[in-house]
């Protein structure tokens, strides 16, 4: 890349997230990292810039808005690292990832929008390629432990000479804390856009719908209910082990983290294998509340995802969801944690758990740290990417970025576990170092 006036701007840096992540930067980012923070507001800017002190007090502040396609690519033009929090991206991000594309400038957003990272892949993947530029999405909870931990995985089973991956679960154990208004939002507006896109809806509906091989992928896996019992599982995804009597439900997040762990495998040439099956699901303990208690978050999720489809049931739900912008207090960050393990059996029938968590609110403190890794791995550490054009985590910076996190106090550790006598990808007992309660007390 040829030298730049700056090595990182943070877009949309008024914002919640991008008010922590701008904290994190300002922790982080040394005297020699050339900072600038940019969104519509100058004002809020220069505000945002006197409250994080005298380490950012030299940070260049610049006013440009979403739609100013023009503003955005001299902006672009100008750094090494264009970092986004603007969304929902479908409708705010696509003017400034086409500028990135177009000027060679590394790219991060957090996404989690199937339809968004679709679009991109289709409109900008070929363009960043010729211009060298690196477009990252899904930087914060969605999807980065989902995607770092299949890749820590995988790359343990490679070193151990344990064949490819094959069914691999994760599973949510704990977690406090909530969702930004911005998710919210996000899902909001792919809700109305599916309502009214038929294309949209068949994209939503494939398994593989991110991958740029798809003629190359299985088949998307949905299986045409036969019976009342499928139906009823399908509309209440909730299973019980029957090794270890323990309840999983839905994870909010899996719909999204899924394709983007599939993308990973394949941009990677398939090296966590072709074998993969991959789900995520949330585990609900073995108590006798654990049943009730995973049918219902498959049904209150369904319930929220119906109700944003439909103009006056959204109206009823806006009132109660989170909005963009706002956010949980200090304390109620300080609070957060999550934790997950994934379970996965090897085409060798070697099985392995790696764990992954961290003691920082997911949607906030967290996401900010992850985000604010990513941006400062693209900008600084030279040589390490994988490769350019449209991009995961795990396909861009990989274990560089593992190691950053690492530093921040997140876990990701993979153990080998006993082989299981031909029960394959088997669940096991959460650690004993964490109580066993139904659902544990994630909060939502």
């Amino acid at each position: 890349m040829p030298e730049r006036e700056l090595d990182i701007v943070l877009y949309g840096a008024t914002g919640f997230v991008g008010a922590l992540t701008a904290e994190h930067l300002a922790r982080r980012a040394g005297p020699e990292v050339r900072v600038a923070l940019a969104g519509r507001s100058r004002s809020k800017l220069e505000a945002l810039r006197g409250e994080l002190g005298e380490r950012a007090a030299s940070w260049e502040v610049v006013a440009v808005d979403a739609t100013d396609a023009p503003g955005l690519r001299a902006l672009a033009a100008r750094t090494r690292v264009l970092a986004t929090t603007v969304g929902p991206y479908l409708t705010y991000g696509k003017e400034v990832v086409r500028a990135c594309a177009e000027e060679g400038t590394h790219y991060a957003d957090l996404t989690g929008e199937v339809l968004f990272v679709r679009w991109s892949l289709d409109e900008l993947d070929a363009r960043a390629r010729e211009t060298g530029a690196a477009i990252v999405h899904a930087c914060g909870f969605d999807s980065i432990p989902s995607d770092l931990g299949v890749l820590t995985t995988a790359a343990q089973v490679a070193a151990d000479g344990e064949g490819t991956l094959a069914e691999t679960t994760l599973l949510v154990r704990s977690m406090k804390g909530g969702f930004s208004g911005g998710t919210v939002d996000s899902a909001r507006q792919q809700a109305i856009t599916v309502r009214s896109d038929a294309s949209a809806r068949r994209v939503l509906g494939d398994s593989y719908a991110l991958s740029p091989r798809r003629s190359e992928e299985p088949s998307s896996g949905r299986r045409t209910p036969s019976g009342l019992l499928d139906r009823l599982r399908r509309l209440v995804p909730v299973d019980r082990d029957p090794g270890t009597g323990r309840w999983t439900g839905p994870f909010v997040m899996a719909s999204f983290n899924t394709r983007i762990v599939r993308l990973s495998n394949t941009l990677s040439d398939w090296s966590y294998g072709r074998e993969l099956r991959y789900r995520e699901v949330t585990d609900f303990g073995s108590g006798p509340m654990s049943p009730l208690m995973a049918s219902g978050m498959a049904i209150g999720l369904g319930g929220v995802v119906a109700g944003l489809s439909f103009t006056p049931t959204r109206a009823v739900l806006d009132r109660f969801l989170p909005k963009p912008g706002e956010g949980p207090g200090p304390e109620a960050r300080a609070a957060g944690r999550f934790r997950m393990d994934i379970h996965a059996t090897t085409t060798t029938g070697a099985r392995y758990r790696t764990r992954v968590g961290a003691d920082y609110d997911p949607g906030y403190g967290g996401t900010a740290i992850m985000f604010g890794e990513t941006a400062l791995a693209l900008a600084t550490d030279g040589g390490i990417l994988r490769r350019t054009g449209v991009c995961t985590p795990a396909t861009a910076v990989g274990e560089v970025l593992t190691d950053r996190l690492r530093a921040q106090g997140f876990t990701f550790e993979v153990e080998r576990l006993p082989r299981a006598g031909g029960m394959m990808g088997r669940v096991e007992d959460p650690p004993r170092s964490e109580p066993e309660r139904p659902g544990h007390d994630r909060e939502a």
